[in-house]
């Protein structure tokens, strides 16, 4: 069963959920297989969710040629850079960069 609540309208929906596998019972946990489903939405909770909201890049009105994989590949190295750095918040690390521009630089081991 899975709950979801909008937190714009505040009405909760609760969908139930039905998995079908291949595996012979008792093969995998619950817990395996709630890691299995669950996998994807990783990717998107960390990478993508960080993409629209901190970088705003479904806003973008550039939509043509290379620069909108290209930026997408700078957003990506940026995040990268600071999770490797041990933040969690990159909102709050892209401002505390924004004081402190030579910070990613360090971080990658290009400045002492």
């Amino acid at each position: 069963m899975r709950w979801r609540k909008d937190f714009t309208s505040g009405k909760l929906t609760i969908e139930h959920v039905y998995l079908i596998t291949s595996l012979p019972s008792g093969i995998a946990s619950g817990t395996q297989l709630a890691a299995w489903i669950r996998g994807p939405w990783k990717i998107q909770n960390l990478l993508h969710h960080v993409r629209d909201r901190t970088f705003r890049e479904d806003d973008s009105k550039i939509h043509v040629g290379r620069l909108p994989h290209v930026r997408a590949g700078l957003r990506n190295l940026a995040i990268s850079v600071h999770r490797q750095d041990g933040h969690i918040n990159i909102a709050a690390v892209l401002r505390e960069t924004a004081r402190h521009w030579n910070r990613p630089l360090t971080a990658l081991g290009l400045t002492g």
